[in-house]
């Protein structure tokens, strides 16, 4: 058995949730294998709506397996804020839901550096959502980090001796707070924690696929926030891209099937950092009001703009995308014209691939195509398309390279479109 990946292929916000939650009744096992609890996978479904942040997607089908992996970093307070209010509404994850002991623990003193450190950049800083993702991540990368696995073994050592050296930074910092609160939710976490199945995730996911189980790894954030394939340094803590998903499970690169790409048929970005496309006037306006884009995590209102094909096949190469899969398709149907950057204007000098870096001087070469003025939320089949969004469609699939394999118009489940539907 191969494992198939689902990643976001812009800033992140593409409705990863939602389509995984689609995907899910396909597969044994859904696993979680980067990101942390800024990370806002919204799922609407039988009226309800529900926002997850470190618990895998595939929660709400009562037979899977839900992994979270070791390339995770888990706050223990959100954790648990997260999952009782799933089982409060009748979703149970204690049976369901299997922890790496090797996924990082976000402190209480990592959320408090992720704000210092924002603080001291003033006018330069990145817009964290303030978790503490970055401060753990380093951590780890340095070596320093405390791990799930830890609070099995002598924990109460380990944390003060992280604690410390965290507010010795604090100190150097001159940032004042106040750890009571914080703490005391934290430690009721890690206490929650002890509850679920803590395992060896890397030994799991590979029996798993001995056995003949189905895996479909669920990736946070996008691919243009990626560690070292984004627009640096605006970009998350980890690898969004499809490695991470090797080394976030402990997994072999030949062990990947399809990689399912995700994109917005638009285009939308949360917090600083370069966004070639972007729309300051009221087509934009007119885009995150439709959209309602606005952040699931955070509340952060979103920067809207026309899709951007020299990012999107940038992510498609770089992720080695097999399927797309296109969402908010419906939020374009009152528009005359529809427009798609196919090239970047700079110093005089049209491109067309991704350059180092799109910070400054990056002027966007769009192509238009009318628009099919269409509602698109009813449709429960492509044979409904009208003919202007099939050539939308058309027009992406030969830019990408890829076919697009499902088309979403709505928030819903139900409102999913599955296209190329093989006999």
């Amino acid at each position: 058995m191969k494992i198939d990946v689902l990643l976001g292929l812009q800033w992140g916000d593409e409705g990863k949730g939602k389509v995984v939650d689609v995907l899910t009744p396909h597969y044994d096992v859904v696993a979680r294998f980067q990101g942390g609890p800024n990370a806002g996978h919204t799922l609407e479904f039988e009226g309800q709506k529900y926002v997850l942040r470190s618990i895998p997607s595939g929660i709400f089908q009562g037979d899977k397996v839900n992994i979270i992996g070791n390339g995770v970093v888990l706050d223990p307070a959100l954790f648990k804020a997260e999952a009782e209010a799933l089982e409060a509404s009748g979703h149970p994850l204690k049976e369901r839901l299997h922890i790496s002991k090797k996924a990082h623990l976000i402190l209480p003193t990592h959320r408090l550096l992720d704000a210092a450190y924002e603080a001291a950049k003033g006018d330069a800083k990145v817009g964290t959502t303030g978790k503490g993702i970055g401060p753990t991540y380093t951590d780890k990368i340095s070596r320093n980090g405390l791990r799930v696995g830890d609070i099995l073994h002598d924990f109460n050592k380990k944390y003060a001796q992280a604690k410390a050296r965290h507010e010795q930074i604090l100190k150097s910092l001159n940032f004042e707070y106040d750890l009571t609160d914080m703490e005391k939710t934290w430690f009721e976490g890690i206490e929650y924690l002890k509850q679920f199945h803590l395992v060896d995730s890397e030994h799991e996911v590979n029996r798993l696929l001995a056995e003949g189980k189905s895996i479909l790894c669920e990736g946070a954030q996008g691919t243009m926030l990626d560690i070292d394939f984004g627009s640096y340094p605006f970009v998350t803590s980890s690898n969004t891209i499809c490695a991470g998903a090797c080394t976030g499970l402990g997994v072999a690169p030949n062990k990947i099937g399809d990689v399912y790409g995700i994109f917005k048929a638009y285009c939308t970005r949360v917090g600083a950092g370069p966004f070639p496309t972007e729309l300051f006037d009221e087509t934009g306006k007119k885009i995150r009001d439709l959209g309602h884009e606005y952040g699931a995590v955070t509340g952060r209102e979103r920067r809207c703009g026309w899709i951007d094909l020299v990012a999107l096949k940038y992510a498609v190469m770089v992720d080695g995308v097999t399927q797309l899969i296109m969402m908010k398709s419906d939020v374009l149907d009152g528009f005359d014209t529809i427009k798609a950057c196919v090239a970047y204007r700079m110093d005089g000098e049209e491109i067309e691939s991704f350059p180092f870096d799109i910070a400054e001087g990056v002027e966007p070469v769009y192509v238009e195509l009318p628009g099919w003025k269409t509602d698109m939320t009813r449709m429960t089949s492509e044979d409904e398309f009208p003919e202007e969004f099939n050539a939308y469609l058309t027009f992406l699939e030969e830019q990408l390279g890829v076919p697009i394999k499902i088309v979403s118009v709505g928030p819903d489940r139900e409102q999913t479109i599955i296209r190329y539907t093989e006999e």
